[in-house]
């Protein structure tokens, strides 16, 4: 199955929690660290960690800065990782209409 139905998957948005992140910058455009956060649960190392990831695969941009004296980190989605989201969502469809629900 790894050449066919599955074989371009990309698992990096696999992980709940990148896919969660994904999601929330798409529908929401921008989003900072603490909102982030804050809808996905997560703690500042965990969330850390997995936008290291996606900035590393160019898929989120990072942009730190300041407010006031507090610092404050912005995350947007790229260009190149809205078309691999896009096209990771698309794969998964795929496989959602592969699957007979009167066979569950």
């Amino acid at each position: 199955m790894s050449d066919g139905v599955l074989g371009d998957l990309n698992e990096l948005f696999h992980v709940k929690a990148r896919l969660g992140i994904m999601t929330l910058l798409i529908s929401q455009g921008e989003s900072d660290f603490s909102t982030l956060k804050a809808h996905l649960g997560l703690t500042d190392g965990n969330l850390g960690a997995h936008i290291r990831v996606l900035e590393e695969a160019g898929y989120v941009g990072v942009e730190k800065g300041f407010v006031g004296r507090r610092p404050r980190t912005t995350c947007r989605v790229t260009e190149a990782g809205r078309k691999a989201f896009a096209a990771y969502l698309h794969q998964l469809e795929a496989l959602i209409r592969m699957v007979d629900p009167d066979k569950l």
